[in-house]
């Protein structure tokens, strides 16, 4: 890495036969690794011959891994389903994300190869970043952290919530730039400018975990920030990220990334909506045609900005019904859980939309007569406990609900 340079590196110019000549090289070796290293591949792959997967072709022949089935896995043979390599050693935390989903944390600096974003961003060494993504149960914050920190810059771990301590400090410690979500850069900004502090010192930010509308990016822009957004999960890591041209989202140099139809993982054709596929080349917790759930498509051509690789239009929607909610995936699994918990509830659908630029859920229940309003802040609560997010109850008449099975209604719009 070069600070004076536009690129973080050289592969980020690279043609692309350069590159997929070098990925698809690397393939046989990798998925070898993942076949010999650890107990769930080395049973999925029992019967292949991976040293001779070394072309996208090939690569489509392998199953897809969903989220489901890394749930049942990592139930029956906690705390990784086997997808670990088998080496405590290689194991520098471990993460719980709703699901539950357990994820590793490897010794490897910049573990989730988030540096590459932040510098697209603008990020570089000396800079002082606000990380305002959670350090608690969840990935977030460390994979932020361990990015800027591979940059050469200091972090500031605020984490989220304490809103009025999170504006003093910001006052008090001056940072040059921001992570975390978009909406909550927003209440911070607006609430300083309301009480009189000076946030000119911040002038970059770099924000996942929900989706920048246009119009919420330029408020924040507003304000002097240059804003751009990355694609990463917590399994995987970086996926795509947005350059200053901010045309797409740049696929990572670290990753294959497929474009498939949700139903049989097959790739669809190059400009066409599928589910967003990706191999990672991380040694420690390999992930082969690992599939995201998120929608979305190839982009034509390069970018402006030089970058070559592959760019998606970012995040289109859900191939299920999980959704994604201030940076918190939400599973209709748990939204079964709260109304099991419930025996007076019948049958329940959580609503998801926005209050302006932050996102609100409310769980609408069918109840028979007789029950009281007030269980409404109980319902409250479960939710809170389950989903680890706020949301309120809404009681509905009976029959009321559509009776199509669905647990989970994102109704927002980002337009």
């Amino acid at each position: 890495m070069n600070s004076n340079s536009t690129y973080f590196d050289t592969l980020e110019t690279r043609s692309v036969d350069e590159r997929e000549h070098a990925l698809f090289s690397e393939l046989p070796h990798f998925l070898s690794h993942a076949k010999r290293e650890t107990s769930a591949y080395g049973e999925l792959y029992s019967d292949l011959e991976v040293e001779s997967f070394n072309s996208r072709e090939k690569l489509a022949d392998l199953p897809v891994l969903r989220k489901t089935e890394l749930v049942d896995r990592q139930r029956k043979n906690p705390p990784f389903g086997g997808l670990v390599v088998d080496n405590d050693n290689e194991v520098f935390k471990v993460f719980s994300s709703p699901g539950p989903i357990h994820e590793p944390q490897g010794k490897e600096p910049d573990f989730w190869r988030m540096s590459r974003a932040l510098f697209a961003a603008g990020f570089r060494p000396g800079d002082l970043v606000f990380n305002t993504f959670s350090y608690h149960f969840t990935p977030a914050g460390a994979m932020l952290d361990g990015g800027a920190q591979a940059l050469g810059c200091t972090v500031f771990p605020a984490g989220v919530g304490q809103t009025e301590a999170q504006i003093q400090a910001l006052a008090d410690l001056t940072p040059n730039g921001y992570v975390g979500t978009p909406s909550f850069l927003n209440i911070l900004l607006a609430r300083s400018q309301q009480e009189g502090i000076d946030t000119s010192h911040l002038t970059k930010a770099l924000v996942s975990g929900e989706a920048l509308p246009d119009s919420l990016r330029q408020e924040i822009e507003e304000y002097g920030v240059s804003i751009l957004q990355c694609y990463a999960t917590a399994d995987l890591g970086l996926i795509a990220y947005e350059s200053p041209a901010k045309e797409g989202m740049i696929s990572d140099e670290g990753i294959i990334l497929e474009i498939v139809h949700p139903g049989t993982g097959d790739p669809v054709l190059e400009g066409e909506v599928g589910e967003v596929v990706v191999t990672t080349f991380n040694r420690t917790y390999p992930l082969i045609r690992f599939a995201t759930g998120d929608l979305s498509a190839i982009m034509p051509g390069q970018s402006s900005c030089g970058r070559t690789n592959h760019r998606i239009r970012g995040w289109m929607g859900r191939a299920d019904q999980v959704t994604k909610i201030r940076g918190m995936f939400i599973h209709p699994l748990q939204i079964q859980t709260i109304i099991n918990k419930h025996d007076w509830i019948s049958r329940a659908r959580l609503v998801v939309d926005r209050d302006g630029h932050n996102d609100r859920m409310t769980l609408h229940c069918e109840v028979s007569g007789g029950v009281d309003q007030s269980l409404a802040d109980e319902v409250a609560g479960t939710i809170r406990q389950i989903c680890k997010l706020r949301g309120s109850a809404e009681f509905v008449e009976f029959g009321s609900l559509p009776d199509d099975g669905k647990l989970i209604e994102d109704l927002r719009s980002y337009k």
